[in-house]
């Protein structure tokens, strides 16, 4: 019944979307469509379904930033097609701005409108205090993959007749969020009426849900300035705690998508994975062989090897034994160059003997999207533990974070490891005490939310991952950084992207470093 009336209300919105795709269209018409005609509920439900990265049911942005270039980045991914451009490091600047240009047209005006019109609605006040913590999350990902954005005058084009947003500056934008965050979960209250109902996709606007989200969110923020801002980093993460974080799996922020191709209710990777491109990738040897290597029972939920990958219904054999990796930064097979997949060590002798997602889990339209979980949390906590920020026993909270990490996987088909599987496991696997272990358990957690993943290994710079050095690559064969804005700002919004760009110690490029990104 949830996931019809989600359907429904969804293109009962279609039209005010549809108004808000061209970014200069919605700050220079302003009959589109009035503020009568608007629920604010279903727009928010718009803002959560574009968020999770399908904006235009044809999953463009995941495919370009989620999976071509992050996660080939952070080698979860590996793909001998050419414009798998994150592979080998090369550049492509559409795909590089993908997520910018579908979310400030779309989800980041939608929340704005609802921000607007709640504000001062005293009937609408919890649905007013979640919209602030959703719209935290939302700039959280887009300034941890360009840096400094605009923020606080994003979205105002037809409120405020701001059609050239400054870019703030990525620090600033961080300190706003960490008190967005503390000010709004902490107006939140069961003493005022929930109003959005299951309009909200994650929570069904129930207040505990959200509180929680928020504190997680700003352990996530705390710890990304690890390395700039340590003093406030070990503050907020004591805020967090002592205001509540995620604990375990069921309390994960988790978007159910439906298999309803051509439109955003489809989970935009999935679509991609199993209908729009199954054979352009396989999963890189360096996450296969990680996961081989410790036995852990997570492999054969998010591999499969397929007969022929090209065929979505050839489910393929998950069998943990059979799953292989393909290395990074090789052209196809017999194409004759330095590079060919042939000369790589441990060539298989065959393409189709790689794996690709679990058919079964991730690798479907209705796959659920993880927006925040337990499991990275509380190894967030673990490090926060290890660098002595809080008193609980880092072991403890890694032991936690893994086994949430693991459990969450029946939320994807159903099935996952079983309670003994997953304490034999850890049994053997014991917390060692290393900022390594954890943030490399941070990236096996986090699979699939591939964004997420890149910014935590250029936080942390674990795991430990060799570079390819690909003819081309715009690198100098090291690991991009960041992504690069949309070429069009140069000249659209020209005066604040230079500003930006000055800032950047390499310019606009994906070797330049962010604001919290640190050797």
């Amino acid at each position: 019944m949830r996931a019809l009336k989600v359907l429904t209300c969804f293109f009962l919105l279609l039209p005010a979307v549809s108004c808000r795709k061209g970014f200069v269209g919605i700050n220079t018409n302003p009959s589109l469509i009035s503020a009568g005609q608007v629920n604010y509920n279903n727009l928010f439900t718009n803002a959560q379904l574009q968020t999770s990265g399908n904006t235009d049911g044809n999953g463009y942005e995941d495919w370009r930033n989620n999976l071509i270039y992050s996660g080939c980045l952070i080698q979860h991914f590996a793909s001998i097609q050419p414009y798998w451009n994150g592979d080998k490091y090369l550049y492509n600047p559409l795909y590089n701005s993908a997520y910018w240009d579908e979310n400030y047209t779309n989800a980041i005006a939608n929340i704005t409108e609802v921000l607007k019109h709640t504000k001062t609605d005293t009937a609408q006040f919890n649905l007013y205090q979640i919209t602030r913590i959703f719209r935290v999350f939302m700039f959280q990902r887009l300034t941890d993959m360009y840096g400094d954005c605009p923020y606080s005058e994003a979205g105002l084009g037809y409120i405020s007749g701001i059609t050239t947003p400054k870019y703030d500056r990525q620090q600033d934008i961080y300190s706003n969020m960490l008190q967005e965050l503390q000010d709004a979960a902490g107006k939140l209250t069961d003493a005022r009426p929930n109003t959005i109902g299951d309009a909200d996709l994650l929570y069904s606007g129930r207040i505990a849900g959200w509180k929680k989200f928020a504190f997680s969110e700003m352990v996530r923020l705390a710890m990304r300035m690890s390395k700039v801002a340590s003093d406030s980093a070990r503050r907020w993460v004591n805020i967090a705690v002592s205001g509540g974080v995620m604990s375990d799996y069921t309390d994960n922020a988790v978007l159910l998508h439906q298999a309803v191709t051509g439109t955003p209710v489809a989970n935009g990777s999935g679509l991609i994975l199993i209908g729009n491109d199954p054979n352009g990738y396989r999963l890189s040897r360096t996450f296969i062989n990680f996961l081989k290597s410790s036995g852990d029972p997570r492999l054969s939920y998010l591999a499969t090897v397929c007969a022929n990958p090209s065929v979505p219904s050839d489910k393929g054999d998950t069998t943990s034994k059979l799953q292989l990796g393909q290395p990074n930064g090789y052209d196809p097979p017999n194409s004759g160059t330095p590079y060919d997949l042939i000369l790589a060590p441990g060539w298989s002798g065959n393409i189709n003997s790689y794996s690709v997602v679990n058919r079964y889990t991730f690798s479907r339209l209705d796959a659920p999207s993880f927006f925040l979980t337990a499991g990275q949390t509380q190894l967030l906590l673990a490090e926060a533990a290890q660098r002595g920020w809080i008193s609980t026993d880092a072991g403890t909270y890694f032991r936690t974070g893994v086994k949430a990490a693991m459990q969450q996987l029946t939320r994807q088909a159903g099935a996952g490891p079983s309670d003994e599987a997953i304490t034999s496991w850890m049994d053997s696997n014991p917390y060692n005490g290393t900022l390594e272990q954890i943030n490399t358990q941070y990236w096996v957690a986090g699979f699939m939310d591939e964004n997420e993943c890149f910014a935590n290994w250029r936080r942390s710079g674990f795991p430990l991952l060799t570079p390819v050095n690909y003819p081309g690559n715009v690198t100098g064969g090291s690991i991009p950084r960041r992504f690069t804005y949309p070429q069009t700002e140069a000249s659209v919004n020209a005066v604040n992207y230079q500003s930006a760009v000055s800032r950047l110690a390499s310019g606009d490029k994906m070797t330049s470093r962010v604001w919290w990104d640190r050797p």
